[in-house]
């Protein structure tokens, strides 16, 4: 089997408890409605569907104070159930795909990974291309809203409750975390991603340098370390005038080429090995326009071209190997 060829398990994670406007939990099947499946076998690859992780049963409390409450419990329950979800995939040697559903998701999917590194020894890099840090915590975060604590969550802050505890955790070093297309970040969250040392590419370092050079910057420390990259792609990341369906749209993202062009970028890499896709709000979006682009960008994401580029991934190898 040709060894760019990959054995792919789709696994969607159905719910908008972490965030506060409902609708992106219909997210994994508007994917799979506009052919994501088969947009990514297209490419050569053995993708399996296993369906949806079990939400847990929810029902509107009927004192608004204690929403919150619910809401966390859900997104807690499927965080370990995501958990052991990308554990098992990759551990089957296959490479996980998660439909979201908000970006609480990552919680579960991130320490998956995390662990699964760990078991291997192999460091995990994550390039969160998103308009959002999502590094708030408890303490800092304005909202409450837990799809935007992920990240903070899964580089080990301190401020949340025992109840995020577990065997289903594990941890990424914030020094190997990438955020892209940022344009929208909380001033405390922006202090404490500083005091972290995560790096931040915002729009204006896009605009400046271009998206190709920093997006080989990213890939080459990456490739340097021998690291497993987890690619986490928020709809937002992109333009709203192209993605309309987003819970959380700010203007001024990623144009349709260069959101392309990363993906492109990071297939030619060979690096990634697991992957979110999320944030998609059918309810939001105009005609499942937001939803075909997010297929069309996996299908580059997973070797869609005009013509076939070896060069990148030469390159990156060959440093590998002299590093």
């Amino acid at each position: 089997m040709d060894p760019s060829l990959k054995r792919i398990d789709l696994i969607g994670i159905p719910t908008d408890a972490g965030a506060s406007c409902r609708g992106c939990g219909m997210g994994p099947e508007a994917l799979r409605i506009a052919g994501i499946g088969e947009a990514i076998a297209a490419q050569g690859h053995d993708v399996a569907d296993l369906g949806d992780l079990s939400r847990p049963r929810r029902s509107e409390p009927t004192l608004p104070w204690r929403l919150s409450e619910a809401r966390e419990a859900e997104v807690l329950a499927l965080a370990k159930l995501g958990s052991e979800a990308a554990y098992a995939s990759m551990a089957a040697g296959r490479l996980p795909v998660f439909l979201g559903g908000d970006h609480s998701i990552a919680m579960g999917t991130l320490s998956g990974v995390a662990r699964y590194g760990a078991a291997k020894g192999k460091p995990v890099h994550v390039l969160w291309i998103d308009a959002h840090g999502d590094f708030n915590t408890p303490t800092t975060s304005e909202t409450g809203n837990l799809h935007g604590m992920p990240l903070a969550l899964s580089c080990g802050e301190p401020d949340f409750g025992p109840q995020f505890e577990g065997g289903w955790r594990g941890r990424i070093d914030p020094k190997n975390v990438t955020i892209f297309a940022a344009r929208d970040i909380d001033r405390p969250e922006r202090e404490l991603l500083e005091q972290r040392g995560v790096d931040v590419i915002d729009m204006r370092r896009i605009d400046e340098t271009g998206a190709v050079a920093l997006m080989r910057e990213v890939l080459e420390r990456v490739a340097a370390d021998g690291g497993h990259l987890h690619v986490s792609l928020d709809v937002d990341a992109v333009d709203p005038a192209i993605a309309p369906g987003a819970g959380t749209p700010v203007a001024g993202g990623l144009t349709f080429r260069e959101a392309h062009l990363a993906m492109e970028m990071i297939h030619d890499s060979g690096l990634m090995g697991s992957l979110d896709i999320v944030e998609l709000n059918p309810i939001l979006d105009h005609a499942g326009m937001s939803a075909r682009l997010l297929v069309d960008l996996a299908a580059s994401l997973f070797g869609r071209q005009i013509m076939p580029r070896r060069i990148a991934r030469d390159a990156l190898t060959a440093q590998s190997s002299n590093g």
